[in-house]
């Protein structure tokens, strides 16, 4: 099993749920952040743009599902093609657990 984090810098997010239901994948979280690339943030005019505001951090969004091996490439495929930019990250997966049923392995994703 593979874990994949994606971090967006645009709100693609819905884009690429709709295209990892197409092979199968259904259980994804989203959360919204604040982070930095290396890239700063466009500045902010404030107070009637007297004041120019840059702000350290911008919003984004990860992505975070667990896939099995197979399903890796067409996966990654799906991701870049339904999202402008960003970031994908893949690391494996020792163990996974349901909690209520006590079952283990793929058939828990």
């Amino acid at each position: 099993m593979l874990k994949i984090e994606i971090i967006l810098s645009k709100n693609d997010v819905m884009n690429i749920s709709e295209g990892l239901k197409e092979i199968n994948i259904g259980g994804l979280t989203v959360i919204k952040v604040k982070g930095r690339g290396a890239r700063t943030a466009a500045e902010i005019h404030t107070s009637k743009g007297m004041e120019i505001f840059r702000p350290h951090f911008s919003d984004k969004y990860r992505i975070m599902l667990v896939i099995p091996e197979s399903k890796e490439e067409k996966t990654v495929e799906i991701i870049k093609k339904k999202s402008k930019e960003g970031k994908i990250f893949i690391s494996q997966i020792l163990r996974a657990i349901d909690i209520g049923s006590g079952n283990e392995g793929e058939e828990v994703i």
